[in-house]
This record gives structure tokens, C-alpha cells and sequence, in this order.
């Protein structure tokens, strides 16, 4: 009986085999493209989603904070000037107004420990579409509804009129 060692020696004696452009085996075989080539050693991913999940779980979450009163006044004379500016469509559209808000988003993993706990703190800049003080209490940019309890800060950006 021959032993595996020996059968790996006799194929490493032998080296590569040659192959002529015309012989049965490169007719059937015939060589692949360098760009095909590479994509049989491109990564696998066997677990899709699995390395996102981990980075998901790696967020910090904090408590969300409540503003002190002088940081609530301040918070409530932007609103106010911010729903002075865009009550009527027409103003808010001949003259938008850019802000940046920072605002608490709660944790929106339930696998998470913190889920339902706490959360993280995102800043949003863009167009202010629309200020709503009685009804919904919030404030809309671009396709963002922000509830006033959530608002952290808020800013109104200068206007970059474009020529």
C-alpha cells in the first residue's frame, strides 16, 4: 500500500501538465479570462447581513436628555421664527429656510439592550418644509417629521443664494 506522502512526491516530480493549444483536454477545457478568473476568489459572505449586525450592536446609545429651561426658550424662539417664516406656502417657497437640527432617535434595534431605553443623537440639515405648533407639534425637513420633544438644538443656516 502506498503511502500518501509518496503519492504527493511522485505528483510534485511530475510538475504541471502540458497542455497543447489543440489536444482533448484543452478543447474541452478551454483557458478562462483573467476577469472571470478573479471572481472565483472573490469574497463570500455565507452569513448575508451577519457583520452588519455586528457593527448594528456596536452603536453607543445614550439617555435621552431633557434641556434645561434657559436651552427650552432658546429651543421655542427658533420654532416660532421657523413657523413664522413657512406658514405661508408661498413665503416658504419663494424664500426657503435651511436649518440644522440635532434630534434624539430612540433605538430602533429590539434584539438591542438598549431598545425602548435609550437611543442616539443624529443632526439633520436641510429645508424646512413645514412648522406645525398646535396639531402634530413638529417640524418637518425634506421628508423628516421631528417631534418638538425630540429637538435637541436647532440652528438656522444662512441662506447661500445661488447666482
Amino acid at each position: 500500500m502506498e503511502s500518501v506522502e509518496s503519492k504527493y512526491r511522485e505528483a510534485l516530480r511530475r510538475g504541471r501538465p502540458e497542455h497543447g493549444p489543440y489536444d482533448e483536454f484543452s478543447l474541452r477545457h478551454p483557458k478562462m479570462q483573467l476577469g472571470q478568473r478573479a471572481k472565483i476568489f472573490s469574497p463570500f459572505d455565507a452569513l448575508a447581513g451577519f457583520s452588519e449586525a455586528i457593527d448594528d450592536k456596536l452603536v453607543r446609545y445614550v439617555e435621552k436628555r431633557e434641556l434645561t429651561e434657559e436651552e427650552q426658550a432658546q429651543l421655542n424662539l427658533v420654532l416660532t421664527e421657523l413657523h413664522e417664516r413657512t406658514q405661508r406656502r408661498r413665503a416658504a417657497t419663494e424664500a426657503p429656510v435651511a436649518a440644522s437640527v440635532t434630534y434624539y432617535v430612540p433605538c430602533p434595534d429590539e434584539h438591542h439592550e438598549a431598545y425602548g431605553l435609550r437611543g442616539s443623537y443624529e443632526t439633520l440639515r436641510g429645508t424646512v418644509r413645514k412648522v406645525d405648533p398646535v396639531l402634530t407639534r413638529s417640524l418637518q425637513i425634506a421628508d423628516t417629521r421631528i417631534d418638538f420633544a425630540d429637538i435637541a438644538a436647532i440652528r438656522i443656516e444662512p441662506s447661500t443664494e445661488e447666482e
